[in-house]
C-alpha cells in the first residue's frame, strides 16, 4: 500500500520531517495530517458504498485482484499473444466472410431528392 516503503524508511522520513518542521509547528502539522487521513478514509468508504449501491449484488462477486494493474506484465502479454495460434482460414470461413461483407455493404448511391423536397429529419436526434 505504501509503494514499497518499509517501516524503517517511514520512520526516517517522519524524523527528518519533525526536525525540519520544528517543535513549535509540529502539533499543527500532525493535526492537519490526521484530518487529511480521516477525510481520505471517509472518501474511500463513500466511494466503496456508492459503487456497492450502483453495482448492486454484483459488487461482491467481482474479483478485484484480477483487475489490479500491477499484475499485468507487458512482456508476458506480448509473448502470449505471439504464441497464440492464429485461426486458419478455410474455404468455408472465407465464403462466410465474403457473404457477410457483401451483406453489410452500403447501397451504391444515396437516395436522390427532388427539387424543393426537404431531406428527412429526425426530431429525436441530438
Amino acid at each position: 500500500m505504501f509503494f514499497g516503503l518499509t517501516i524503517e524508511k517511514l520512520l526516517l522520513i517522519g524524523l527528518i520531517a519533525a526536525m525540519l518542521i520544528g517543535p513549535e509547528r509540529l502539533p499543527r502539522y500532525a493535526e492537519s495530517l490526521a484530518r487529511f487521513a480521516v477525510r481520505a478514509r471517509d472518501m474511500a468508504q463513500g466511494a466503496r458504498s456508492r459503487m456497492r449501491e450502483e453495482m448492486g449484488p454484483e459488487f461482491d462477486e467481482v474479483d478485484w485482484r484480477k483487475l489490479d494493474p500491477r499484475q499485468y506484465d507487458p512482456r508476458r502479454i506480448i509473448r502470449e499473444a505471439l504464441l497464440e495460434d492464429a485461426p486458419v482460414a478455410t474455404v468455408r470461413t472465407a465464403a462466410v466472410a465474403g457473404a457477410a461483407a457483401s451483406a453489410a455493404a452500403p447501397p451504391a448511391s444515396p437516395p436522390a431528392f427532388r427539387a424543393g423536397e426537404a431531406p428527412p429529419f429526425d426530431s429525436e436526434a441530438t
